[in-house]
């Protein structure tokens, strides 16, 4: 097995369940991120979630026309701004919009657009132009020159299976499924070299700093608690672990989890809404818990799916499009609605023409949050002003 995909296995632990051999010796305990006490927080919308059903164009007597099934009634939309307003299952969004803590970056997407769900997600999660093909995410890359030495929690990912977007040349980054089980036996003796075969002593490096990791994890845990009423459900206790680490000072610079379910391309108005709720009550429980803390400015939360929806409703729901609105929430962002309108009368094969590049976003996110040149990942588009 060769390195890069002996990485892609250490970095995923979802249980707790490894038990390290006893020959394995510590590895570095030292905090080896530069200073700062920014974070980014991603919330993935699985699935290619229905934008315009989302942050709503209800003012445009074209959004009926093209969806007399599926359309979301004037009178249902709630904080409206310049003919734009929420579903009304997104209480919170709409809240934490009005408290000026939530900005709505429109039509955002990319060139040439891919409608598979795994290939537009990959597009997302490397930054990659949509006919390149990159083995590493843009948060992995990122990490990879933000880290002196292998840091396993510089990146936590809350999920059951790894994210691309976190994979870098070095597994600076863990995948964790429920941190409550996050414990790995310390069964290392304290002995000095163990081989002369490099790459076995790098294996047993790594699997060691895991061990490490799960240390870090459980001191953060230990020291924080919860002070929010969060929602049961999935997303909901993701959130909560999240907050714990981040008050507990884990010192990570990027969390990442997500939300499946939003392939609406039948029964959509029921689906969406009960994942609506889902999501904004997960989500507006992490901003109370945040805010409450002080921790909200140094949090930065983004919101997205891999692509919207098409324009025209297929009779019952939704197939897939192309470009959908972004949401952040906290990090002193502007709280404005970012964008022109969606322009329904000026489509591309059905489908939404994007206006800002998702690369612009990630852009501004490393460069205003991070202080981090983001050309030095290879995102060659500009930073979207107006956001911080």
């Amino acid at each position: 097995m060769n390195r890069r995909n002996f990485l892609s296995l250490t970095g995923t632990l979802t249980g707790g369940a490894l038990l390290l051999p006893d020959f394995l010796f510590a590895y570095g305990s030292q905090k080896n991120l530069i200073a700062g006490n920014q974070c980014l927080v991603f919330v993935q919308l699985n699935g290619g979630n229905d934008g315009l059903n989302t942050f709503i164009p209800f003012e445009d007597p074209l959004y009926y026309n093209f969806r007399p099934k599926i359309a979301i009634s004037k009178n249902e939309v709630i904080s409206t701004t310049k003919g734009m307003g929420f579903h009304p299952a997104l209480k919170g969004f709409a809240q934490m919009q009005q408290n000026g803590d939530l900005s709505v970056i429109q039509n955002v997407g990319y060139p040439e657009p891919n409608r598979s769900h795994f290939r537009s997600q990959e597009i997302w999660q490397t930054a990659s132009d949509s006919d390149k093909y990159i083995n590493e995410g843009w948060l992995g890359r990122y990490l990879d020159l933000q880290c002196v030495n292998h840091t396993p929690t510089a990146g936590i990912n809350i999920d059951s299976i790894d994210n691309l977007s976190l994979k870098g040349d070095s597994p600076n980054s863990i995948t964790v499924k429920d941190p409550d089980r996050f414990k790995i036996k310390n069964t290392k003796e304290e002995t000095g070299v163990l081989s002369e075969n490099a790459s076995l002593d790098f294996v047993r490096k790594v699997a060691n700093s895991v061990l490490e990791g799960s240390e870090e994890i459980q001191k953060a845990l230990t020291q924080s608690t919860t002070e929010t009423s969060y929602p049961k459900n999935a997303l909901g206790k993701n959130l909560e672990w999240i907050a714990r680490l981040i008050k507990g000072n884990l010192n990570s610079k990027v969390y990442y989890t997500s939300q499946g379910g939003y392939d609406t391309h039948d029964n959509q108005l029921v689906i969406q809404k009960n994942k609506f709720n889902e999501l904004d009550s997960a989500v507006f429980s992490f901003y109370q818990d945040l805010k409450q803390a002080n921790l909200l400015q140094n949090v930065t939360i983004v919101v997205f799916s891999e692509f919207g929806r098409r324009v025209k409703d297929n009779g019952n729901g939704t197939d897939h499009g192309t470009a959908a609105p972004m949401f952040v929430i906290g990090g002193q962002n502007r709280g404005k609605v970012i964008g022109n309108n969606p322009n329904l009368a000026d489509l591309s094969q059905g489908d939404l023409k994007y206006q800002i590049d998702f690369r612009s976003v990630y852009a501004s996110l490393l460069k205003e949050k991070m202080e981090f040149d983001y050309t030095k990942i290879g995102i060659k588009n500009p930073a979207l002003q107006g956001l911080f």
